[in-house]
């Protein structure tokens, strides 16, 4: 599949996993109730992702404003996540980043 918007697709899905992963991760610490946050966080950015994708995938023409919103909370999760020392969080925080800044670059095209 061609598409303008893959390259901001495949990394939407690679947020959507690494989040997903990630809030698995923390539900399986010993201090899981201080992670309450950061798993929440996990699952609103899979949910957004996922949903951009789709969007993406249709060629909506809302899809600058879905992915607007998408780069907000994978802001929002990355900074989360960067407030725990666990490894999985790292990771999150960095692909979340990545994401974000990737959908924010479709966003300005």
């Amino acid at each position: 599949m061609h598409n303008e918007y893959q390259s901001c697709i495949d990394l939407c899905s690679k947020c959507a996993m690494t989040c997903d992963h990630c809030a698995a991760s923390c539900m399986k610490e010993p201090h899981v109730t201080e992670l309450i946050p950061c798993i929440r966080l996990d699952l609103e950015c899979v949910a957004i992702c996922r949903a951009a994708i789709r969007i993406m995938i249709l060629e909506s023409n809302h899809a600058n404003a879905v992915c607007q919103l998408c780069a907000d909370i994978c802001i929002a999760c990355a900074e989360e996540c960067e407030k725990h020392d666990h490894d999985h969080c790292r990771e999150c925080a960095a692909v979340c980043r990545e994401c974000a800044a990737e959908c924010m670059n479709m966003t300005a095209a």
